[in-house]
């Protein structure tokens, strides 16, 4: 039983199932000659399509890597500032951590390392390649999904067993490799391997990977190795961008780079599927049969704060099929992240509106009840009486830069409707208000609007599948991007700056952002400024915890300053990479040391 497990944890070498959806054609091997199979072309890319399926049933736009990529970081606290996955937000609030928090990660990236290597193995079996050069495209997709899913591995985990070739025994006490070790002799050169073979285009297959995909995550990665003291790739990393950014602006006809012209039309629901902005996407789709298609990218609702708590508007399963229908998320933006959004003239930066939902409409009539009247703490303008019908304003959330703020603010509990203003949800040292004090009989309760905040909407969809609503199970086919050309422009910065000291780093971010309509910044460029930048262009789309812990700035002071409500919790020796399973140190001889610190 122990070697059974090591051998599906570690080695990989066991094709698993779990029935998410794919829109790649998979073959299921049980009870067949794999490889056999593996010694045909058509057999190979059926081997070579099961290679994505870690990054389906784990990876991005799943609730567990979407809550380890961004949770616990400047950005988010839980939704009420609860203890809601405090594993995940507030790195247990001081506690023991659950080992086996990122379990799905460890096992499905190992699977996938698996399968890519038994391709990588097998390749030079196939007896009938139409040509070398579809070889080489082929293998070229193994050795960027291996890449990729090593990259998650070390930068989740820090240094993990490198396995780069098939397996045929177990190994019951595995040794760690250091994280730069796996960058330079696999991560590295795999990436090298596909951004010379990749194709540059496969029409009709979304989420297959192209040369693009290879070469933006090798500018990732290059720029990555930073964090472990490394910067024999940093000019590498540059020029890498650099090469990807003339190809964007001359129209994309070498690598089919593209940057759409305004920051709106990336998320629009026309271009949640093939979006020309991608550089690598993972496409979702209901039409494989699979049992477990509500699981399909769970991006659009993780972001969306409690409207239900007001009566006024209720989920139907009509409505969250409606752009911006979202059901209750788990999170909750920082002050911090909101202050970013402001301008130094101090108006708000256009991604700001673009990016957060702060009105919702009443979807069914509601009249206030001397319960909510009190709650809600209103003045003697609401009764009884009082009443909102299907459509009026239900919610809407004020902030100071808005030209109709003093207005909204003074009619704040004279209104039918909820008038929230962000100072009703944080203190002046960024934490949000857990009480507040009602103004019509002077008691300390808990706080009735922090249910309510700005909600990330930029992944908002009409394309939302309903697999059992009485079960709330209903997730999206829409694609999800894991990595987009406007993030290349950021990288190419951050490599500016660690070469020159960001001489010429105000090029890159004034291009991303001229294109939202914000600004253009001539002040000094560091670290902060880029990653500043990096949170008003890429809020929410899993790399927020990885961008902290490349730049240095995953850390208890940092995290104190910026969100102090996480900060609080945070472990410098501990926190920086998460537990290696309980599931799987408990199986091998060396469970104990080969543990993370602290854990």
């Amino acid at each position: 039983m122990k070697n059974r497990k090591i051998y599906n944890v570690l080695l990989a070498t066991v094709w698993i199932f779990w029935g998410a959806s794919c829109s790649l054609d998979e073959y299921n091997p049980g009870g067949s000659d794999i490889e056999s199979l593996m010694t045909t072309q058509n057999g190979f890319q059926l081997a070579i399509n099961n290679c994505y399926f870690g990054l389906q049933r784990s990876f991005n736009g799943k609730q567990i890597y979407i809550q380890l990529s961004e949770a616990g970081t400047d950005l988010w606290t839980a939704k009420q500032n609860s203890n809601t996955n405090a594993n995940y937000f507030k790195y247990a609030e001081g506690g023991a951590m659950n080992l086996n928090m990122a379990q799905s990660i460890w096992n499905s990236g190992y699977d996938g390392i698996g399968s890519c290597n038994l391709a990588l193995a097998q390749a030079d079996k196939v007896i009938d390649w139409e040509s070398e050069e579809v070889r080489n495209a082929t293998i070229a997709e193994a050795h960027f999904l291996r890449a990729l899913y090593y990259y998650n591995l070390v930068e989740t985990f820090g240094g993990v067993t490198l396995i780069t070739g098939k397996t045929e025994s177990v190994n019951m006490a595995p040794g760690r490799v250091e994280p730069l070790e796996v960058y330079k002799s696999c991560i590295i050169p795999d990436l090298e391997f596909a951004a010379t073979y990749l194709p540059v285009s496969r029409p009709e297959e979304e989420g297959r990977a192209l040369r693009k995909s290879a070469k933006a995550y090798l500018v990732k990665a290059y720029l990555t190795t930073k964090e472990y003291g490394c910067s024999d790739y940093l000019q590498a990393a540059k020029d890498l961008a650099d090469e990807l950014i003339r190809d964007c602006e001359a129209g994309g006809a070498n690598l089919g780079t593209y940057m759409y012209p305004s920051y709106e039309e990336v998320f629009t629901d026309a271009n949640n599927q093939n979006n020309k902005e991608s550089m690598f996407s993972i496409a979702c789709s209901s039409l494989y049969g699979s049992v477990n298609k509500w699981q399909n990218n769970l991006s659009w609702m993780e972001f969306y704060c409690n409207t239900y708590y007001f009566p006024a508007i209720e989920k139907t399963e009509d409505g969250i099929k409606q752009w911006g229908g979202n059901p209750e998320g788990e999170f909750m933006p920082s002050k911090y992240l909101l202050d970013l959004y402001v301008e130094s003239d101090n108006t708000l930066d256009p991604r700001y509106s673009s990016s957060f939902k702060t009105l919702w409409k009443a979807n069914k009539e509601f009249t206030w009840s001397e319960d909510k009247i009190k709650e809600m703490d209103r003045t003697s303008n609401v009764t009884t009486n009082t009443s909102l019908e299907v459509g009026d304003d239900a919610i809407r959330i004020i902030r100071s830069e808005e030209t109709d703020y003093a207005t909204l603010k003074a009619q704040k509990l004279n209104a039918p409707y909820m008038i929230v203003d962000i100072e009703d949800l944080y203190d002046n040292n960024g934490k949000v208000k857990m009480n507040y004090t009602r103004q019509s009989d002077g008691k300390s309760v808990l706080n009735p609007f922090y249910y309510f905040y700005p909600s990330l909407s930029k992944f908002n969809t009409t394309n939302v599948i309903v697999s059992n609503w009485s079960k709330g199970r209903y997730g999206s086919n829409a694609s999800i991007i894991t990595m987009r050309m406007a993030e290349i422009y950021l990288l190419a910065a951050e490599a500016d700056f660690y070469l020159t000291g960001g001489t010429n780093a105000n090029k890159y971010i004034n291009k991303v952002r001229s294109r939202a309509g914000a600004s253009i910044y001539n002040g000094t460029v560091d670290i902060q400024y880029i990653l500043d930048e990096r949170a008003r262009e890429l809020a929410g789309e899993s790399t927020r915890w990885f961008d902290l812990k490349r730049t240095g700035k995953l850390s208890s002071e940092y995290l104190k300053q910026t969100n102090p409500d996480i900060g609080q919790y945070f472990q410098d020796n501990t926190h920086t990479v998460r537990p290696i399973p309980q599931s799987f140190t408990d199986v091998i001889e060396n469970g104990v040391n080969y543990q993370n610190p602290n854990y």
